[in-house]
């Protein structure tokens, strides 16, 4: 039986699309779904944005197009990440795109990558493309805090593409397209924001966005702790006075990490901290007082967000979402559409 449940809101998720569509004007809208769509679930979640207006999906890796393109026979499939020798052939039988940064594989649609000062992957100067070259991209360093920088890598990448400017140019993610508009160019790449995340670790709201993800689980045993008793590994929880604590059957193997200590959940929605040391299958929760086996306990959702958590963990919500395990039997999935 599993321990808790992920919820996941392809309404929500489908409105996401289409109001990032709207924001787009006239460049596409590019859904990214790499590492199983943060967490979401590719295949529903590439599905319902491409229904949402969505005109091309991207992944990471080979491996991951090739799975997407089981589920997916007919959009386009582009892979943002490198590719072997090897896998050319098998992204060219799946029909596949490639991202490239040095030779361009034959008989393959090709996006070129500039490095215009991520530091990462991308030519340092661009190459002239050939027959099989389909677009031209680069991938922005600081869109989320610092778009001087950002202005200054547009720059360049418009620069050294106005020769080719026939070809679809993509630059623009989640936060260039929510903040940048002269970025958007002829294509936007997606990814946090379709499934409702602020890419600032702000309020999604803020930029008309609705979380698609959330996690609820229960108490499984309830008791009282009296004065000088503790709870959890290492005794990081001592108790001063009679405390009543729950114990939640999630932890840190199913993504609950253990620096979410002192963070906040909702039981019977309420909110209480979280105590003690999360530990790999459990973690506890100081209550108000006593309540009964079964409570209901809101992990993420209304009310505790991601970008609450990731705060307190001093991550983002990148690192949270792909972190939840949901592909295990540990925690069951549920598609729903509002």
């Amino acid at each position: 039986m599993a321990r808790s449940e992920i919820t996941i809101d392809l309404g929500a998720l489908r409105r996401n699309v289409k109001h990032l569509v709207e924001v787009a004007g006239s460049s596409e809208v590019w859904a990214v779904v790499k590492a199983n769509a943060y967490g979401h679930g590719a295949a529903d979640c590439g599905d319902t944005a491409l229904g949402a207006g969505a005109k091309a999906l991207c992944v990471a890796t080979v491996a991951e197009g090739l799975a997407l393109r089981r589920e997916l026979p007919d959009p386009r499939i582009i892979v943002l990440g490198r590719s072997s020798n090897r896998e050319v052939a098998q992204a060219r039988d799946a029909r596949l795109e490639l991202v490239v940064s040095d030779d361009i594989p034959a008989e393959i649609p090709v996006h070129l990558k500039l490095d215009t000062g991520m530091g990462r992957w991308g030519m340092s100067e661009l190459i002239t493309p050939d027959h099989n070259v389909v677009g031209l991209m680069t991938h922005f360093a600081t869109a989320d805090d610092d778009l001087d920088f950002v202005r200054t890598q547009l720059e360049r990448f418009l620069a050294a593409t106005e020769p080719h400017r026939h070809l679809t140019r993509h630059v623009a993610n989640s936060a260039a397209l929510l903040r940048l508009p002269e970025a958007r160019l002829d294509a936007v790449r997606c990814g946090i924001a379709i499934y409702g995340l602020s890419p600032f670790q702000r309020d999604p709201a803020d930029d008309g966005l609705e979380p698609v993800l959330s996690w609820q689980s229960e108490l499984a045993l309830v008791k009282q702790v009296q004065p000088g008793e503790s709870a959890g590994y290492g005794r990081r929880f001592v108790a001063t006075e009679p405390t009543w604590i729950g114990i939640v059957p999630v932890g840190y193997a199913d993504g609950f990490r253990r620096d979410l200590t002192g963070t906040t959940v909702l039981v019977a929605d309420e909110p209480c901290h979280v105590i003690g040391t999360v530990s790999m299958d459990a973690f506890a929760v100081q209550l108000p007082g006593r309540l009964p086996q079964g409570t209901h306990v809101t992990l993420v959702g209304p009310g505790v967000p991601l970008e609450v958590h990731a705060r307190h963990a001093g991550t983002i919500n990148y690192e949270l979402a792909t972190g939840i395990e949901t592909g295990s039997g540990r925690a069951r999935r549920t598609l729903f559409y509002s």
